[in-house]
């Protein structure tokens, strides 16, 4: 219990100093649309992926994460859609957000496309300050809660904001890369009392497919997410063997001084549409002393044809970069 009382008070105070974190994923480089709109529609046809995350399991009030979205190209407009949908919880924390993505698709020379694209959603913030505790509080009486704060709440209050965010996404068959912003418009939710700012948060990433035999591939990715006070750097490696099963493994550091999980990755196709994922992170971080590490279950559907009308893209590639 009082493992609990640390754990919400610190998900209180990163709620109210440090603001909105996204959330946190080992499989990033299998759900790009969830970092940069501009990606909508290049798996090439509708493509649906939904990724559930437990972080740090076994520890009281830990992350638990939900994320759905499915977008599909526009061939006849030159151009892809998507929605986005996501759950986040850690303590008396809750993080719901919602958006949709468009695009616009360039032809780089003949061998290349160049995606600008921009998203519009809702985010909302809930806090249940019943879960929350403080050192000068009364809780003596189970049904009555006493803060001693005028800041806290003592329910659940909630807020929603609209927020918007913009990215460019170059896209060929050996190499891919993708900047992003989110919260571009950086909006305030007021949770009663307490006001808090989404601050804009910035994605960066990277891709890259070699072919080591005609049965064995590797793909590196890269991911660094920042809001210009924190950053964080996610490296990986994936070997794919006969472009059906895939095993690899990534390593994230929180920011310059210190590291988190060192993340082991394995997955298959169950058939030419269904392909699954999992990841486990093993924690390097203090935090390995009261967790047994995180798990992450990713499922994706492509439809593996051309849908609409018009004319396609003059590159189209297999997404073979996971």
């Amino acid at each position: 219990m009082r493992l609990l009382f640390t754990l919400i008070a610190l998900s209180s105070a990163l709620l109210i100093g440090f603001g909105q974190q996204p959330a946190q994923y080992s499989l990033f480089m299998m759900n790009k649309l969830n970092w940069n709109p501009a990606y909508a529609g290049l798996d090439h046809s509708l493509s649906a992926t939904g990724i559930y995350r437990a972080q740090w399991d076994q520890l009281e009030g830990n992350p638990i994460t939900q994320n759905i979205n499915v977008h599909m190209p526009l061939y006849i407009f030159s151009s892809g859609i998507g929605i986005n949908l996501e759950n986040d919880e850690l303590g008396a924390e809750r993080r719901t957000s919602g958006s949709v993505a468009y695009n616009y698709q360039l032809p780089v020379g003949r061998k290349a496309l160049l995606a600008l694209g921009l998203e519009a959603g809702i985010a909302q913030r809930t806090l249940d300050g019943s879960r929350l505790r403080t050192p000068e509080g009364n809780y003596t009486d189970a049904t009555v809660i006493f803060h001693n704060d005028d800041i806290l709440p003592v329910s659940s209050v909630s807020a929603t904001a609209t927020s918007f965010g913009a990215g460019i996404y170059f896209y060929s068959e050996q190499f891919e890369a993708g900047l992003a912003v989110r919260h571009l418009n950086e909006p305030s939710v007021s949770l009663d009392v307490l006001s808090l700012q989404l601050a804009r948060a910035y994605f960066f990433t990277a891709g890259a497919h070699f072919d080591l035999s005609q049965s064995l591939s590797l793909h590196p990715s890269l991911m660094v997410r920042s809001d210009l006070s924190q950053t964080q750097t996610d490296i990986a490696a994936i070997f794919k063997y006969n472009d059906n099963i895939f095993g690899g493994a990534s390593f994230r550091g929180y920011n310059s001084d210190s590291v988190d999980a060192l993340a082991f990755i394995a997955g298959f196709k169950l058939n030419e549409k269904v392909t699954v994922a999992y990841a486990y992170d093993l924690t390097l971080s203090p935090l390995n002393q009261v967790s047994n590490g995180s798990h992450e279950l990713m499922l994706n559907y492509n439809l593996n044809k051309r849908i609409g009308t018009g004319r396609p893209p003059k590159v189209i590639y297999n997404p073979r970069t996971l």
